[in-house]
């Protein structure tokens, strides 16, 4: 089993930063990717970022150029850092964890959840 623990969420202005952070515990042996998704309100949720066990990102077209997920295997832990936000990038924001991209590229299905941080946008 894997636990994923989210961090970092916030109330920031347009235009400010947030990092957030994803530590992973348990049996993270087996896990190929890890990723960012957000849900706002009245939406689906829908990938942000992810990155692979040998370091290949993929983005979002909307977030493309202001955030980016990295990684610090030493402490099992994935950071996104969000530059430039936008009111439009509220939501909840959710860690995950999957052991084949596949799953992932294929419809956003990872294998475990975090419990989500919430980002809030607005002036």
């Amino acid at each position: 089993q894997v636990q994923l623990v989210e961090s970092g969420g916030g109330l920031v202005q347009p235009g400010g930063s947030l990092r957030l952070s994803c530590a992973a515990s348990g049996s993270i042996f087996s896990i190929n990717v890890m990723g960012w998704s957000r849900q706002a309100p009245g939406k689906e949720r829908e990938l942000v970022s992810l990155i692979t066990s040998i370091g290949t990102t993929n983005y979002a077209d909307s977030v493309k150029g202001r955030f980016t997920i990295s990684r610090d295997n030493a402490k099992n832990t994935v950071y996104l850092q969000m530059n430039s936000l936008k009111p439009e990038d509220t939501a909840v924001y959710y860690c995950a964890a999957a052991y084949r991209y596949g799953d992932v590229a294929r419809g956003n299905e990872y294998d475990y959840w975090g419990q989500g941080t919430r980002v809030t946008v607005s002036s």
